[in-house]
């Protein structure tokens, strides 16, 4: 028996369909290597924000609670860090930001506690005089002269700026 099929009604041949797939294979291969930078701003702007976004609460919890809240990178910037408080021996976890993929943090000092008095002050030791610092956010295994890097630049008030790599904090 033969069947009737409309002249109207085609669809597409397997080899047709081979084609068109092997087409957008080449094109997203091709595609692909060009998101990596896009991919790396993306990741250094969001670790720039939240260590940022957890400088401002050390500032604003120590101003409310009087002093003693620390940011504690212990074991280096890259693996996370936490916003605590410290009263009468007491200690209350306020933050802890788990470690950004693939980013590397240093701080210029190499300091991995920093503290903020009631005045909501960075320090980089206990009772110590506020001062000005900055923490260079890069991709991991690139340089830190890498265009996606951004400096956050910190007063010695405390005010925290962003600056792209290659500029300095301003004084």
């Amino acid at each position: 028996m033969q069947t009737y099929t409309p002249a109207g009604q085609q669809g597409f041949t397997a080899i047709e369909l081979m084609v068109v797939v092997t087409i957008i294979a080449v094109l997203a291969a091709l595609a692909g290597p060009s998101f990596t930078p896009l991919i790396e701003r993306w990741r250094v702007r969001d670790a720039a924000e939240a260590l940022t976004s957890s400088l401002y609460l050390a500032r604003s919890e120590a101003i409310k609670r009087g002093g003693g809240v620390t940011v504690d990178a212990t074991g280096g910037w890259n693996v996370g860090w936490k916003v605590i408080h410290t009263q009468n021996g007491a200690v209350t976890d306020i933050q802890a930001q788990p470690a950004p993929t693939n980013i590397s943090i240093t701080q210029s000092n190499n300091k991995t506690v920093l503290y903020a008095d009631r005045w909501g002050m960075l320090t980089e030791s206990s009772g110590a005089a506020a001062v000005a610092m900055n923490f260079l956010v890069y991709p991991e295994g690139k340089s830190q002269t890498d265009i996606a890097a951004i400096r956050l630049c910190t007063s010695a008030s405390g005010r925290i700026i962003q600056v792209k790599q290659g500029a300095a904090c301003p004084a």
